[in-house]
């Protein structure tokens, strides 16, 4: 097909023609679009699209088929596997702790409960600086430099003897992991349209449940294995040690061959790359900005959908920081041995990734991911009725309930699609995706603190905590929703008005969605 510059493609992948008119008409639910936005800072893809002007692109559907297939085989397996690395090395804490880790460094409940906690303290810290850097420097390459970091500091953990120790490495290793979530999300704005984005975040997200499967196996293994036949190092060691060092040689590996943007892919042709840009036209969103724009950072702490995401975030990870840190000592509380709570949490991440991967999927088919991965949470408050109130004795109905529990995260997953989808603007964006990552680490923070050491073996009041912060954040997701759709009403209205203009390759002027009235919101 004939790829046209005034031609916007719509959420369901259609195209439709813009009308050809000034800019001095348009205005957006923020009054009159900017004078600073126009044309004054361009994003980075008018590089590529002005070395081409006049060229005429003919894009074929077979075309464009085998071009996202490219893109998907080049990207996907990198940006899948370190993520799913990222949930595996800040939950090795979780296998570790049931394999020695707490007696050999003498320590309690309480001092681990900080000990997990304090990992969100570091990507507190450093999650606003990093999020800037994640716009100022070369995405790939300070992504790399991260993951490097914390993989070698993950494997520094193998040396810790106290508690100080501990509380140091972790707080490192969360300063490290604080690019990952956000820096994803920018790859995945860059690379895909908006109906794909959805499906490629629950992809690489959902090798978070292939990192506790895997991680399950391997912990097992390692337990088991230094029982049998004991090593220099003890079982909870060799395991930090294994997970770091892969990590970092899968960091290398991210350094050397994932590009920063279309305009530096070496696995693209010239014409291939100018392709990848034009594909995405239709975002309204470009491929990046380099320079922070103060009225961008404003607008994202003025808009109610941003503090909407912050509010869902905050709510959907208490209940991630005190399971994450705690699945291997629940499910020993629920009857069962360590070594045996190695191997029985691995099916919670199995149905992860199903859930992950089939509600992404039916969302984009049904083109509405919020309410088809809004089921996961319902799905996950079922688990923590039967968690919460089923009795003690009943340790097949209480694992049951934590492996429907696995579920809970497509709605997190959803929400932050949406901070690729539906936040526009580079500063803007970036600036939410601190907002929204902020909040999940006071959450995750709070987490692990509602496990009390009076509380074990059935941990009722952690599970209370649980379970009210799911039903609360499903109420938000829900309002989300609903907010989006009010938006694209008034997006709609705008563009049907009389007098009203398209400019000519808006696009790719780093507007934010809300001074962009052609922005459609995907829901």
């Amino acid at each position: 097909m004939s790829v046209d510059r005034d031609t916007k493609s719509s959420g369901d992948g259609s195209a439709e023609k813009a009308t050809e008119m000034n800019h001095e008409s348009q205005v957006s639910d923020l009054g009159p679009m900017p004078k600073h936005a126009i044309n004054n800072d361009p994003d980075e893809a008018q590089k590529l699209v002005a070395a081409h002007a006049g060229e005429i692109i003919i894009l074929s559907a077979e075309e464009q088929t085998k071009l996202l297939r490219k893109i998907d085989w080049h990207m996907m397996p990198f940006l899948s596997i370190v993520y799913g690395l990222n949930y595996l090395d800040k939950t090795t804490l979780s296998y570790a702790s049931v394999m020695g880790f707490k007696t050999d460094l003498n320590i309690g409940v309480s001092e681990y409960n900080w000990v997990a906690s304090i990992f969100y303290f570091g990507y507190l810290v450093w999650e606003w600086p990093t999020n800037w850097l994640l716009q100022r420097l070369p995405l790939a390459k300070y992504s790399a430099f991260n993951v490097i970091l914390w993989g070698s500091i993950l494997a520094l953990t193998a040396a810790v003897k106290n508690f100080g120790g501990a509380l140091a490495v972790r707080f490192f290793l969360g300063a490290a992991e604080a690019a990952v979530s956000p820096g994803f999300v920018l790859f995945t704005s860059q690379w895909y349209t908006m109906p794909e984005q959805g499906t490629r975040v629950s992809w690489w997200f959902s090798f978070n449940g292939w990192g506790q499967i895997v991680g399950g196996v391997i912990a097992y293994g390692i337990a088991v294995g230094t029982e049998q036949h004991p090593l220099l190092i003890k079982g909870w060691q060799l395991i930090f040690l294994v997970f770091g060092l892969f990590t970092v040689l899968m960091g290398f590996l991210f350094l050397y061959w994932m590009p920063d943007s279309q305009l530096n892919a070496r696995f693209l042709t010239e014409h291939e790359r100018l392709m990848a840009v034009e594909r995405i036209r239709g975002n309204q969103q470009g491929v990046g900005n380099k320079h922070f724009k103060w009225y961008q950072c404003k607008e994202a702490f003025t808009d109610p959908m941003i503090w909407a995401f912050v509010l869902f975030s905050l709510f959907a990870n208490i209940p991630n920081g005190g399971i994450t840190n705690y699945f291997s000592q629940l499910i020993v509380a629920f009857g069962f041995t360590p070594n045996q709570s190695l191997l029985l949490g691995i099916p919670a991440g199995a149905v992860q990734v199903v859930t992950l991967i089939g509600f992404g999927h039916l969302g984009r088919r049904f083109n509405n991911r919020i309410l088809i991965n809004s089921i996961g949470p319902l799905i996950a408050i079922l688990g923590l009725f039967l968690i919460r109130f089923l009795p003690i004795e009943n340790r097949g109905g209480r694992l049951a309930g934590y492996y429907l529990y696995g579920s809970a995260s497509t709605g997190f997953v959803c929400v932050l699609s949406l901070l690729s989808s539906n936040v526009a603007g580079w500063t803007k964006k970036t600036t939410a995706a601190t907002m929204y990552l902020i909040a999940y680490c006071v959450g995750n923070i709070i987490g692990p603190q509602a496990f009390q050491p009076g509380d074990a073996p059935t941990y009722h009041t952690a599970t209370t905590v649980v379970l009210v912060s799911w039903i609360l954040a499903y109420l938000i997701l829900i309002l989300i929703y609903f907010g989006c759709r009010q938006r694209n009403a008034i997006n709609a209205s705008m563009r049907a008005a009389p007098g009203y203009s398209k400019i000519e390759g808006q696009e790719f002027m780093d507007l934010t969605d809300r001074e962009n009235p052609e922005f459609v919101y995907a829901l």
